[in-house]
Protein backbone atom coordinates (compact mmCIF):
# COMPACT_ATOMS: atom_id res chain seq x y z
CA UNK A 1 0.00 0.00 0.00
CA UNK A 2 1.19 3.52 -0.81
CA UNK A 3 0.38 5.75 2.15
CA UNK A 4 1.46 9.13 0.84
CA UNK A 5 2.84 10.96 -2.19
CA UNK A 6 4.57 14.32 -2.68
CA UNK A 7 5.55 16.32 -5.73
CA UNK A 8 9.06 17.76 -6.18
CA UNK A 9 8.98 21.58 -6.08
CA UNK A 10 11.30 22.09 -9.08
CA UNK A 11 11.45 18.93 -11.20
CA UNK A 12 8.90 16.46 -12.63
CA UNK A 13 9.52 13.97 -9.81
CA UNK A 14 7.09 12.15 -7.54
CA UNK A 15 7.91 10.85 -4.06
CA UNK A 16 6.03 7.86 -2.65
CA UNK A 17 6.10 6.10 0.71
CA UNK A 18 4.90 2.63 1.43
CA UNK A 19 3.92 0.14 4.13
CA UNK A 20 7.00 -1.93 3.12
CA UNK A 21 9.18 0.58 5.04
CA UNK A 22 10.64 2.33 1.99
CA UNK A 23 10.29 5.61 0.11
CA UNK A 24 10.89 6.05 -3.60
CA UNK A 25 11.30 8.80 -6.19
CA UNK A 26 9.98 8.42 -9.73
CA UNK A 27 10.18 10.62 -12.79
CA UNK A 28 6.76 11.77 -14.01
CA UNK A 29 4.98 11.07 -16.19
CA UNK A 30 7.06 8.07 -17.43
CA UNK A 31 7.49 6.45 -13.99
CA UNK A 32 11.22 5.63 -14.05
CA UNK A 33 12.66 4.88 -10.59
CA UNK A 34 15.25 7.53 -9.66
CA UNK A 35 16.08 6.72 -6.04
CA UNK A 36 14.80 4.74 -3.07
CA UNK A 37 15.57 4.70 0.61
CA UNK A 38 15.11 2.32 3.49
CA UNK A 39 16.08 2.76 7.12
CA UNK A 40 12.77 2.98 8.93
CA UNK A 41 11.87 -0.10 10.98
CA UNK A 42 8.15 0.09 10.11
CA UNK A 43 5.80 1.46 7.45
CA UNK A 44 6.53 4.91 6.04
CA UNK A 45 3.43 7.06 6.34
CA UNK A 46 4.45 10.55 5.24
CA UNK A 47 6.98 12.27 2.99
CA UNK A 48 7.72 15.82 1.85
CA UNK A 49 10.38 17.48 -0.30
CA UNK A 50 12.60 20.33 0.86
CA UNK A 51 11.47 23.55 -0.93
CA UNK A 52 14.77 23.59 -2.86
CA UNK A 53 14.37 19.91 -3.70
CA UNK A 54 17.69 18.86 -2.15
CA UNK A 55 16.32 16.74 0.70
CA UNK A 56 13.24 14.82 1.79
CA UNK A 57 11.68 14.18 5.18
CA UNK A 58 9.82 10.98 6.07
CA UNK A 59 7.74 9.85 9.03
CA UNK A 60 7.13 6.26 10.07
CA UNK A 61 5.23 3.80 12.21
CA UNK A 62 8.50 3.31 14.10
CA UNK A 63 7.91 6.74 15.71
CA UNK A 64 10.85 8.45 14.01
CA UNK A 65 11.25 11.27 11.50
CA UNK A 66 14.18 10.97 9.07
CA UNK A 67 15.81 13.56 6.83
CA UNK A 68 17.43 12.31 3.62
CA UNK A 69 20.04 14.01 1.44
CA UNK A 70 19.79 13.35 -2.30
CA UNK A 71 23.41 14.34 -2.95
CA UNK A 72 24.72 11.64 -0.60
CA UNK A 73 21.69 9.32 -1.11
CA UNK A 74 21.60 8.72 2.64
CA UNK A 75 19.79 9.56 5.86
CA UNK A 76 21.43 12.61 7.47
CA UNK A 77 19.41 12.73 10.69
CA UNK A 78 16.87 10.75 12.70
CA UNK A 79 14.51 12.67 14.98
CA UNK A 80 13.21 10.59 17.88
CA UNK A 81 10.97 12.55 20.26
CA UNK A 82 7.58 11.01 19.39
CA UNK A 83 6.39 8.11 21.55
CA UNK A 84 4.11 6.54 18.90
CA UNK A 85 3.72 6.28 15.12
CA UNK A 86 4.27 9.40 13.00
CA UNK A 87 1.52 9.90 10.41
CA UNK A 88 2.51 13.05 8.58
CA UNK A 89 5.49 15.37 7.96
CA UNK A 90 5.96 18.71 6.21
CA UNK A 91 8.70 21.25 5.45
CA UNK A 92 8.41 24.97 6.13
CA UNK A 93 8.58 27.20 3.01
CA UNK A 94 12.19 28.14 3.85
CA UNK A 95 13.26 24.55 4.55
CA UNK A 96 14.79 25.26 7.95
CA UNK A 97 12.03 23.58 9.94
CA UNK A 98 9.99 20.39 9.70
CA UNK A 99 6.71 19.52 11.43
CA UNK A 100 5.45 16.05 12.28
CA UNK A 101 2.10 14.66 13.45
CA UNK A 102 1.80 11.58 15.60
CA UNK A 103 -0.51 9.01 17.12
CA UNK A 104 0.84 10.22 20.50
CA UNK A 105 -1.67 13.16 20.26
CA UNK A 106 1.06 15.75 19.52
CA UNK A 107 2.66 17.57 16.64
CA UNK A 108 6.30 18.62 16.84
CA UNK A 109 8.48 21.30 15.23
CA UNK A 110 12.07 20.33 14.41
CA UNK A 111 15.12 22.43 13.55
CA UNK A 112 16.61 20.71 10.48
CA UNK A 113 20.10 22.11 11.16
CA UNK A 114 20.41 20.76 14.71
CA UNK A 115 17.87 17.91 14.61
CA UNK A 116 16.39 19.21 17.87
CA UNK A 117 12.71 19.42 18.74
CA UNK A 118 11.94 23.15 19.03
CA UNK A 119 8.27 22.93 19.99
CA UNK A 120 5.63 20.37 20.94
CA UNK A 121 2.00 21.20 20.18
CA UNK A 122 -0.28 19.70 22.82
CA UNK A 123 -4.05 19.99 23.01
CA UNK A 124 -5.54 17.32 20.78
CA UNK A 125 -7.11 14.42 22.71
CA UNK A 126 -6.65 11.83 19.95
CA UNK A 127 -4.16 10.98 17.23
CA UNK A 128 -2.88 13.90 15.13
CA UNK A 129 -3.39 12.48 11.64
CA UNK A 130 -2.05 15.24 9.44
CA UNK A 131 0.06 18.40 9.71
CA UNK A 132 1.00 21.17 7.30
CA UNK A 133 2.36 24.72 7.37
CA UNK A 134 0.16 27.63 6.44
CA UNK A 135 1.89 29.00 3.29
CA UNK A 136 4.39 31.80 3.91
CA UNK A 137 3.73 31.95 7.64
CA UNK A 138 4.91 30.46 10.92
CA UNK A 139 1.57 28.81 11.61
CA UNK A 140 0.92 25.09 11.39
CA UNK A 141 -2.38 23.31 10.90
CA UNK A 142 -3.26 19.91 12.40
CA UNK A 143 -6.08 17.46 11.68
CA UNK A 144 -6.97 15.07 14.47
CA UNK A 145 -8.91 11.97 15.40
CA UNK A 146 -10.67 14.16 17.99
CA UNK A 147 -12.77 15.60 15.07
CA UNK A 148 -11.07 19.02 15.09
CA UNK A 149 -8.75 21.06 12.89
CA UNK A 150 -6.40 23.42 14.76
CA UNK A 151 -4.11 26.29 13.83
CA UNK A 152 -0.98 26.83 15.96
CA UNK A 153 1.71 29.48 16.32
CA UNK A 154 4.97 27.59 15.80
CA UNK A 155 6.99 30.09 17.84
CA UNK A 156 4.85 30.10 21.00
CA UNK A 157 3.44 26.56 20.60
CA UNK A 158 -0.02 27.93 21.41
CA UNK A 159 -3.25 27.08 19.63
CA UNK A 160 -4.51 30.14 17.75
CA UNK A 161 -7.78 28.72 16.46
CA UNK A 162 -9.80 25.50 16.38
CA UNK A 163 -12.31 24.63 13.68
CA UNK A 164 -15.25 22.55 14.94
CA UNK A 165 -17.86 20.76 12.82
CA UNK A 166 -16.56 17.36 11.77
CA UNK A 167 -18.46 14.44 13.30
CA UNK A 168 -15.70 11.86 12.82
CA UNK A 169 -11.90 11.61 12.75
CA UNK A 170 -10.30 14.28 10.52
CA UNK A 171 -7.88 12.64 8.09
CA UNK A 172 -6.29 15.63 6.36
CA UNK A 173 -6.16 19.43 6.24
CA UNK A 174 -4.89 21.24 3.15
CA UNK A 175 -4.33 24.97 2.54
CA UNK A 176 -4.92 26.99 -0.58
CA UNK A 177 -1.71 28.61 -1.83
CA UNK A 178 -2.90 31.99 -0.54
CA UNK A 179 -3.32 30.46 2.91
CA UNK A 180 -6.82 31.89 3.39
CA UNK A 181 -8.71 28.61 2.86
CA UNK A 182 -8.46 25.17 4.49
CA UNK A 183 -10.05 22.02 3.12
CA UNK A 184 -10.39 19.22 5.67
CA UNK A 185 -11.58 15.65 5.11
CA UNK A 186 -12.96 13.06 7.51
CA UNK A 187 -13.73 9.37 7.99
CA UNK A 188 -17.43 9.95 7.24
CA UNK A 189 -16.68 11.06 3.67
CA UNK A 190 -17.25 14.75 4.44
CA UNK A 191 -14.99 17.57 3.24
CA UNK A 192 -15.33 20.99 4.82
CA UNK A 193 -14.03 24.24 3.34
CA UNK A 194 -13.06 26.83 5.96
CA UNK A 195 -12.47 30.56 5.74
CA UNK A 196 -9.31 31.00 7.84
CA UNK A 197 -9.75 34.71 8.58
CA UNK A 198 -13.41 34.43 9.56
CA UNK A 199 -12.89 31.05 11.32
CA UNK A 200 -16.07 29.92 9.58
CA UNK A 201 -17.23 26.95 7.56
CA UNK A 202 -17.80 28.12 3.98
CA UNK A 203 -18.95 24.88 2.37
CA UNK A 204 -19.61 21.23 3.18
CA UNK A 205 -19.11 18.51 0.58
CA UNK A 206 -20.58 15.01 1.04
CA UNK A 207 -18.49 12.70 -1.15
CA UNK A 208 -20.36 9.50 -0.24
CA UNK A 209 -20.51 6.91 2.53
CA UNK A 210 -16.78 6.07 2.61
CA UNK A 211 -13.87 7.89 4.26
CA UNK A 212 -11.95 10.59 2.42
CA UNK A 213 -8.33 9.69 3.19
CA UNK A 214 -6.75 12.87 1.84
CA UNK A 215 -7.65 16.12 0.09
CA UNK A 216 -5.60 18.67 -1.83
CA UNK A 217 -6.28 22.15 -3.25
CA UNK A 218 -4.73 23.05 -6.61
CA UNK A 219 -2.51 26.15 -7.10
CA UNK A 220 -5.39 28.23 -8.44
CA UNK A 221 -7.42 27.54 -5.29
CA UNK A 222 -10.45 26.62 -7.36
CA UNK A 223 -10.35 22.79 -7.30
CA UNK A 224 -10.27 20.31 -4.41
CA UNK A 225 -9.24 16.71 -5.10
CA UNK A 226 -10.39 13.97 -2.70
CA UNK A 227 -8.86 10.51 -2.26
CA UNK A 228 -11.89 8.36 -1.47
CA UNK A 229 -11.94 4.94 0.18
CA UNK A 230 -14.53 3.67 -2.31
CA UNK A 231 -11.97 3.63 -5.15
CA UNK A 232 -12.61 7.05 -6.69
CA UNK A 233 -10.79 10.34 -6.94
CA UNK A 234 -13.36 13.14 -6.89
CA UNK A 235 -12.65 16.76 -7.82
CA UNK A 236 -14.94 19.48 -6.49
CA UNK A 237 -15.27 23.20 -7.00
CA UNK A 238 -13.84 25.09 -4.02
CA UNK A 239 -16.31 27.92 -4.53
CA UNK A 240 -19.62 26.02 -4.44
CA UNK A 241 -18.74 22.38 -3.67
CA UNK A 242 -20.09 21.03 -6.97
CA UNK A 243 -18.64 17.78 -8.35
CA UNK A 244 -16.42 18.50 -11.37
CA UNK A 245 -14.79 15.12 -12.09
CA UNK A 246 -15.04 11.53 -10.84
CA UNK A 247 -12.05 9.33 -11.70
CA UNK A 248 -12.00 5.58 -11.06
CA UNK A 249 -8.97 4.12 -9.29
CA UNK A 250 -10.45 0.64 -8.61
CA UNK A 251 -9.10 0.30 -5.04
CA UNK A 252 -9.14 2.49 -1.93
CA UNK A 253 -7.38 5.77 -2.75
CA UNK A 254 -5.04 6.79 0.09
CA UNK A 255 -3.52 10.01 -1.25
CA UNK A 256 -3.96 12.60 -3.98
CA UNK A 257 -1.96 15.60 -5.22
CA UNK A 258 -2.08 18.14 -8.02
CA UNK A 259 1.36 18.64 -9.57
CA UNK A 260 3.06 22.04 -9.13
CA UNK A 261 2.02 23.26 -12.60
CA UNK A 262 -1.56 22.04 -12.30
CA UNK A 263 -1.21 19.85 -15.40
CA UNK A 264 -1.68 16.50 -13.71
CA UNK A 265 -3.69 14.97 -10.90
CA UNK A 266 -1.84 12.11 -9.20
CA UNK A 267 -3.27 9.48 -6.86
CA UNK A 268 -1.98 6.38 -5.08
CA UNK A 269 -3.61 3.79 -2.93
CA UNK A 270 -4.09 0.39 -1.40
CA UNK A 271 -3.08 -1.61 -4.49
CA UNK A 272 0.38 0.03 -4.47
CA UNK A 273 -0.01 1.75 -7.85
CA UNK A 274 0.21 5.40 -8.86
CA UNK A 275 -2.35 6.75 -11.37
CA UNK A 276 -2.09 10.06 -13.19
CA UNK A 277 -4.69 12.06 -15.08
CA UNK A 278 -4.18 15.09 -17.29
Amino acid sequence: MLASICVHPRKPILGTCSDDGTWRMYSIPNGDLIMSGDGHKDWVSGMDFHPRGTHAVTGSGDGTVKIWSFSSASCTSTLRDHTQAVWSVAYHDLGDFVVSASMDHTAKLWDTATGRCQQTFRGHVDSVNHVTFQPFSNNICTASGDKTVSLWDSRSGLCIQTFYGHLNSVTCAAFSLRGDTIASSDADGVVKIWDVRMVAEREEIITGDYPVNQCHIDRSGSNIACACDDGFVRVYSASDGSLLRELEYEDAVQCVKFDTEGKHLIAAGSDGSVRMWA
